[in-house]
């Protein structure tokens, strides 16, 4: 996922794996707190490269989710939990 994550943020070399693989634990941590269950879900994995990327540009603010990422977060930490009550 680090690969992943450190093409959507445009990031070359490997000084920032280190901080960006706590920030992808953490985002899946924060998910896990949301009541959302690790999936191979593509949106699943967009949630964590939003609050990464999130985190990674605003560090002064984490473990906080502001403004847009946090509506467009919401959105499919529901659509998420709705399917995990499905196969339940």
């Amino acid at each position: 996922m680090t690969e992943t994550v450190k093409e959507y943020l445009r990031i070359d070399g490997t000084e920032d794996d280190k901080l960006l693989g706590f920030l992808i634990d953490s985002a899946k941590e924060y998910l896990t707190g949301a009541g959302v269950k690790g999936t191979d879900s593509k949106r699943y994995e967009l949630a964590v490269i939003m609050l990464v990327t999130h985190w990674y540009e605003n560090r002064e603010a984490v473990g906080k989710v502001l403004g847009k990422v946090q509506l467009g977060l919401q959105s499919i930490i529901l659509q998420l939990k709705a399917e995990g009550l499905k196969s339940e």
